[in-house]
């Protein structure tokens, strides 16, 4: 059976959104946004030094390496199928409606546990701007967090254009403190100002073969594959992108290369600046682990310091912002296919949003939220450990789907055997075999800060999230709206997939839609 490369007839209405309102320039900003560079590196940094050390710069490639692979596979599957449903839809359409479900829940496990942590660092970052003793009062950093939940639940409900507006300030003042943190570190090594301790980059820090132990390298790129987690957003947002079949995927694959320069150069001046030191600003201080940018913004920034407290707080709340976006149009397209009930598939006629599915994933990770906190600070802290297992997850489903769905026509041309079979495929393994590997190690009750059943809890929130999907998938089978889906007679292999027609007028376009 051939595989086409076109969707056949496609609905001009498609499902409902906005189609056109983005352009390359947009697309690239919002999936740069959902990765929120600032804070995944002031998280992530600190800890990947302490698992190897100098070979941080070159863990930070090789975890590039699986994200890079995967984005082809994306932009090879949203070519033939540019529906928001992403993973979903192609899942669906390559293995049948339980894979496709399943990865359709794997995207929104993922969207709802890192809003929750999300949350948390704005509402901490905000205090610590506004008056830094209030930063640990749990009740208020939690209802701030809320708040910042709320408000941008609220923008992505009332439409794209306003959001992709506020993004390109708030993604600006992220890359401004980045860019200036990298001129003022680098200056004060060149000009021998910075802090005992400091050293000059070295080729070995781009070593592959210098790391010393095999459980400390898998760790550094499990940590560093999280930083690089939600470019795929602006896939989700095909059907309100100018060109769809091209544009995102050329602005997934434009994020992931943008964000490897980011994240190596900024640990680059990080460790020349501050050294590898155990003691005082020295990344191998553990005490700086958990925020290296907070540990070095007075040294490196002096009384701008808190330019990178500002930077901190907005890349957690832009990102809160277009991580709703994705799982939004994930849950919608699951809605119109029957694949959950059609109140999820509800747009607002006005503003052209997922409205149903965009307020209630704000509700749900308002609920996730408060309720982990009241739980234990220390199972909040256990669930952003274990979001790596639903990234791998559904990442692993996408590429596999690539390879399958394409299986008639990749060996037809080198193009095909390298884009849809080579990449996706090792892409794919790479990160089943990270899955994996992960969840053994989470079993160690001593991996992480709870113990749940005498095993890690993160464990058990990471693999019993995904086996509550499990659940709910065959709870929901038995719904009298849900078998046309799970007969695979409202989305298969051969089904025209609701999406705008190509040639359709653009209805508005925030940056022009220029590609």
């Amino acid at each position: 059976m051939s595989v086409p490369n076109q969707i056949a007839s496609p609905h001009a209405e498609g499902k409902g959104l906005a189609a056109g309102t983005l352009g390359l320039w947009g697309s690239t900003v919002i999936g740069l946004a959902s990765t929120a560079p600032v804070y995944s590196l002031a998280a992530t940094l600190g800890f990947v030094v302490l698992a190897v050390g100098a070979q941080a710069p070159v863990a930070f490639i090789i975890a590039f390496v699986p994200m890079l692979l995967i984005a082809f596979a994306y932009r090879e599957l949203n070519r033939a199928v540019p529906d928001c449903g992403t993973t979903f839809t192609w899942a669906t359409k390559a293995f049948g409606p339980w894979v496709g479900w399943l990865g359709g829940w794997g995207v929104a496990v993922a969207g709802t546990v890192v809003l929750a942590n999300l949350a948390q660092i704005g509402g901490i970052y905000f205090w610590l701007l506004v008056s830094p003793d209030l930063a640990e009062n749990v009740p208020l950093v939690t209802a701030t967090g809320v708040v910042f939940i709320a408000l941008m639940s609220w923008i992505s409900w009332r439409g794209l254009e306003i959001g992709e507006r506020l993004q390109n300030v708030l993604l600006g003042v992220q890359y401004l403190a980045l860019v200036l943190f990298v001129v003022f570190a680098s200056a004060a090594v060149i000009t021998g100002t910075a802090p005992e301790g400091s050293t000059v980059p070295s080729a070995d820090w781009f070593n592959p073969f210098a790391f010393e132990s095999l459980d400390a390298f898998v760790e550094s790129v499990l940590l560093a594959l999280f930083i690089y987690w939600g470019w795929d957003t602006c896939l989700a947002l095909n059907e309100e992108t100018r060109d769809p079949k091209r544009i995102p995927g050329r602005a997934a694959v434009l994020t992931t290369l943008i964000l490897l320069v980011t994240y190596v150069g900024v640990a680059v001046a990080a460790m020349s600046y501050a050294g590898l030191g155990g003691t005082g600003v020295g990344l191998g201080n553990e005490g700086n682990a958990d925020d290296v940018f907070f540990a070095l913004k007075d040294a490196v920034f002096g009384p701008w310091a808190w330019l990178l407290v500002v930077a901190v707080t907005i890349s957690a709340v832009s990102s809160t912002q277009t991580t709703i976006l994705p799982t939004a149009r994930g849950t919608l397209a699951m809605a119109v296919y029957k694949a959950l009930p059609k109140r999820f598939a509800t747009v607002h006629p006005r503003y052209r949003t997922p409205s149903f599915s965009t307020l209630l994933m704000g509700f749900v990770a308002i609920v996730f939220y408060v309720g982990m906190t009241l739980v234990s600070d220390n199972i909040l802290q256990d669930t952003i450990l274990s979001l790596g297992l639903a990234i791998a997850f559904y990442y692993s489903i996408t590429g596999f789907a690539c390879v399958w769905y394409f299986r008639s026509t990749l060996f037809t041309s080198w193009r095909n055997f390298w884009n849809r079979l080579v990449f996706p495929l090792v892409g794919a393994l790479l990160l089943t075999g990270a899955f994996i590997y992960s969840a053994i190690d989470m079993l160690d009750p001593d991996y992480g800060y709870t113990v749940l059943f005498g095993v890690g809890g993160v464990f058990v929130v990471g693999v019993g999230s995904l086996a509550l999907g499990a659940v709910l998938m065959v709870v929901w089978s038995f719904f009298a709206d849900s078998r046309p889906f799970f007969r695979g007679e409202s989305l298969n292999r051969e089904t025209e997939v609701l999406v705008p027609e190509e040639e359709q007028k653009i209805i508005r376009s925030v940056d022009g839609g220029v590609g």
